[in-house]
């Protein structure tokens, strides 16, 4: 195993075969690893960002307005930029 540089980070360089083989302990893991083939990086294993907290629904209820046009068509001349 080797390291590579990623913005200042170093990252673990692996080859196919032990990513294939450690895949499971890599994501365990939850770093960043370079995977190569013939020594020359091909891919990047990174884990997922989670969100910081779960969305609620609702939270922007009585924040937003909807005019009681809304739903009308549009004017014609607005309707004929749509088509230039």
């Amino acid at each position: 195993m080797e390291e590579g540089r990623n913005n200042g980070k170093i990252m673990e360089k692996i080859n196919i075969h032990t990513a294939k083989t450690q895949l499971s302990r890599l994501i365990a893991e939850k770093k960043e690893v370079i995977i190569a083939r013939y020594g020359q990086p091909v891919a990047k294993l990174v884990p997922i960002k989670q969100l910081k907290q779960d969305r609620k629904p609702g939270t922007a209820k009585g924040k937003i307005r909807i005019r009681d046009n809304f739903f009308e068509p549009l004017p014609d001349d607005i309707l004929e930029e749509f088509y230039k």
